[in-house]
């Protein structure tokens, strides 16, 4: 005579909650090992923000009309991008790139393609910037006055926008990036022809 040995389904509900609690755990224990490595290799390769450099710049036209105070600007540039990191790519998004002076802008944004930057690459940017009757302050004819006298313009080219970091197959979230270059430009003597243009290249300062 065989004895049967009844389950009910109690006892089967319990050992399906025990499996799934196990697969719930199993499951995270490994998604937390794979952010941990990650993380880990973030923390050893910790990537440099990239470095730009100004490598020219050209004025075309700087004209202001009075009244009303609006300027009109021609402004021709190049910047240099270089990825210092050997073992991290950057990708580049949104980028725009427009001139001030004095803390006034005094081009529209010109906006830059998006593009790849592979280890330890450079780049070439090249802008060329404009601003159609651009409002300005009442002192900035009176500072560009002053700066003809001193035979120097002192103008910042810059650029902003937002980059994502690449290791491997991975790539990152996005993160703002905000450069600034200044641009010592000479001033041609009255009725000389030709752009103003920059004395020599210099390095931007970068945030990241």
């Amino acid at each position: 005579m065989s004895l049967l040995v009844a389950t009910s389904p109690k006892d089967c509900s319990k050992k399906g909650f025990h499996l799934n609690k196990k697969l719930l755990y199993g499951f995270s224990a490994l998604l937390v090992s794979i952010l941990s490595l990650v993380f880990l290799v973030w923390l050893i390769l910790h990537p440099t923000k990239p470095e730009f450099y100004l490598k020219d710049t050209a004025v075309y036209e700087l004209s202001l009309a009075s009244p009303p105070r609006l300027l009109n600007s021609t402004i021709q540039t190049t910047i240099i991008s270089k990825n210092p990191n050997a073992r991290v790519g950057i990708y580049y998004d949104q980028l725009h790139t427009y001139a001030a002076y004095k803390g006034q802008q005094i081009t529209a944004d010109s906006a830059l393609p998006p593009f790849y930057q592979g280890h330890q690459d450079i780049n070439i940017l090249s802008s060329s910037l404009n601003g159609i009757s651009m409002p300005v302050a009442p002192s900035f004819g009176y500072e560009v006055s002053r700066d003809q006298t001193a035979g120097k313009l002192y103008l910042e080219l810059k650029l902003d926008g937002k980059l994502r970091w690449k290791v491997g197959s991975w790539v990152s979230g996005s993160y703002r990036i905000d450069v600034d270059c200044v641009a010592v430009i000479v001033l041609r003597p009255g009725g000389d022809p030709g752009p103003m243009s920059l004395v020599q290249g210099t390095r931007c300062s970068t945030t990241v």
